[in-house]
């Protein structure tokens, strides 16, 4: 069988795409920590056993960095070797799909909040749950992206389906503060093939307790809904991605891009995420723009450059609103305070 040079390049990217994210992802797991730690079980065992900590604020931002650095260095990569355009795509796919992913995090405080999972075993959650969403996410691009290919009209599907999105998303405002356990389906469907415990075991996802069954512990509890919630969420956001490009090697980069620094960036956000008031309109513009985009692609096809420019304004915007607020709210938390340290401080002994 005879390649082109074209399909060779295309391969080289995919083998580059493989080993740039296994590496990161190696590291960042602690993988390579752990083989490590292993050797050194023997010589230095107090010392490894204090290494074992929680993941502290700024390690996730420094990862949260490492990720994004690395997300744009692949985009240099894409660039230097399938041209402009193609970069473009990938940027404005990434971008779309982290801004989506930052607003599924709300769902996994609550859902950590909900079953009382301790900050320190978030972690493994999360880890397993990205893992999960990448292989998820895989054939659900190549089926999307296939059904476009073969089926011009399911661009009005997608394109319809993104303006129903937005209008649920801005109809339901309000996030509950809990989520209801015995009622969520996959919590249902999850009773169905083993019986559930209500106490943890440190980070075990499932326990053999002294009656000799097998239970599923919180841990695995709070696995299986984040996984039930991102299957939801990619088939909301993958439609938007397939709206820039229906190229699967742009489309699964950045999807999977965006979303290996969910876990450092949920830790860095975890305690301001209230803080982004004008997030969900942000969310829910840039999706009706894109179900817009995608509507009338046969009448007008919008520049790949206007669509991230639009998107960047759409977050702008909403980051800067959001930024007046919160100094609003903190003049007037301190001038109330002011007030009320003077009242006692002129009032009676």
């Amino acid at each position: 069988m005879i390649f082109n040079t074209q399909q060779v390049e295309v391969v080289l990217m995919w083998v580059l795409f493989s080993i740039f994210v296994g590496v990161a992802l190696a590291i960042d797991l602690g993988v390579i920590g752990k083989i490590k730690e292993m050797r050194a079980k023997g010589s230095n065992q107090k010392a490894a056993s204090k290494e074992k900590k929680v993941r502290s604020t700024n390690d996730a931002l420094a990862w949260t960095i490492v990720w994004i650095s690395l997300g744009l260095i692949f985009a240099g990569v894409i660039y230097f070797s399938m041209g402009y355009e193609k970069m473009l795509e990938y940027i404005t796919g990434y971008t779309l799909e982290k801004t989506l992913s930052v607003d599924n995090m709300f769902v996994f405080l609550l859902i950590f909040t909900s079953l009382a999972i301790p900050h320190q075993y978030q972690h493994k959650v999360l880890s397993v749950g990205i893992l999960s969403a990448i292989a998820m996410r895989i054939p659900l691009v190549i089926v999307g992206a296939s059904l476009l290919e073969s089926f011009h009209w399911m661009i009005y599907v997608f394109g319809a389906f993104l303006l129903v999105t937005a209008i649920r998303m801005a109809i339901h405002r309000k996030e509950k503060e809990n989520i209801d356990i015995e009622r969520n389906i996959a919590v249902r469907l999850l009773k169905k093939f083993v019986p559930l415990t209500s106490k943890l075991y440190e980070s075990r996802f499932l326990v053999r307790l002294t009656d000799g069954a097998l239970y599923a512990t919180p841990m695995l509890v709070a696995l299986i809904i984040i996984e039930m919630t991102d299957l939801i969420f990619a088939i909301d956001s993958i439609p938007a991605v397939l709206a820039i490009t229906t190229d699967p090697f742009i489309v699964i980069t950045s999807n999977i891009f965006a979303i290996l620094g969910l876990r450092s960036l949920y830790f860095v956000l975890a305690g301001m995420m209230e803080k982004f008031y004008y997030l969900k309109p942000a969310l829910v513009a840039s999706l009706m723009f894109i179900g817009a985009k995608m509507l009338a692609s046969d009448i007008y096809k919008i520049p790949i450059e206007i669509s991230l420019i639009v998107i960047f304004v759409i977050l702008g915007i909403a980051l800067g609103l959001s930024a007046i607020k919160l100094k609003i709210k903190n003049n007037s938390y301190a001038t109330l305070s002011e007030q009320d340290f003077g009242s006692k401080k002129d009032g009676p002994i």
